[in-house]
């Protein structure tokens, strides 16, 4: 009776292995249930027109007020979310912040709102991925940094964020990408920010004192900068973007050398 040829016998996943394969793809599925539940709250949030509603200074302004005591929190929250949902303007809430609260005050709530939001918008692209930035950053803007990606590069970040002009809750989404650390783009994005806030606080507070002589002056200096920001903007771009790189191939090569 001729050998029957031996099977090979099954090889059964060990119970670790299975465990670890069951938490990949439960983790997989929460992240898309998440990322599902995101975007259907934003669709609602269109549909309904709340986002009209907050493009416009005085409803925001008696919306603020109508919270009475709970003002700061909602003023917080609203700057936050402009991070996050680009249609609400930054610039609005920002200048809103110094009509309410004056100067002081109004920096120091400005900026909690968009630590907030900068982080959220950071977080949840490194959590989502490319395909979750791609909702929310056209195509052209990730092209235009995708450099940014290659390595750190916390002096050339800081610029981006400190320059008037830049899509700076956008790089928020595309920073997430790359290899920051959350403390580093913490950092690097609220004292990179924190130019600009004050820039619009100042508006805020000069309208609400009457300083009518002040805010022109504030709007003359913040046009000229303005001004000079989108006249060089891809000149400034260009250097960043060499500058950037040429630091990323140095240190290719000294791992190349040290390998």
């Amino acid at each position: 009776m001729p050998d029957q040829p031996e099977q090979s016998p099954e090889v059964l996943p060990l119970p670790e292995e299975q465990k670890t394969k069951n938490g990949t793809r439960n983790a997989v599925w929460l992240r898309l249930g998440i990322l599902l539940g995101i975007l259907g709250i934003i669709y609602l949030l269109h549909e309904s027109g709340i986002f009209k509603f907050f493009m416009h200074k005085d409803r925001l302004l008696a919306f603020l007020d109508s919270l009475g005591p709970l003002s700061f929190l909602g003023f917080i929250a609203l700057q936050s979310i402009q991070v996050v949902i680009a249609p609400i303007p930054g610039e609005v809430t920002g200048i809103i912040g110094g009509y309410l609260y004056g100067p002081t005050l109004g920096v120091i709530l400005s900026t909690i709102g968009l630590v907030i939001g900068s982080f959220v918008a950071f977080s949840l692209s490194r959590a989502f991925g490319r395909p979750f930035v791609d909702k929310f950053v056209s195509k052209p803007v990730l092209e235009r940094f995708d450099y940014l990606l290659h390595r750190k590069g916390l002096v050339v970040i800081f610029l981006l964020f400190l320059i008037p002009g830049f899509p700076k809750d956008y790089l928020c989404f595309i920073l997430g990408l790359g290899h920051l650390t959350s403390m580093e783009f913490l950092l690097v994005s609220s004292v990179g920010r924190l130019f600009g806030t004050i820039l619009l606080t100042l508006s805020g507070g000069f309208i609400r004192n009457h300083q009518y002589g002040r805010l022109y002056i504030l709007i003359a200096i913040a046009g000229i900068l303005l001004g000079a920001a989108v006249l060089f903007r891809k000149k400034a771009e260009h250097l960043l973007k060499v500058w950037h790189l040429g630091d990323y191939k140095k240190s290719v090569k000294r791992t190349n050398s040290n390998g």
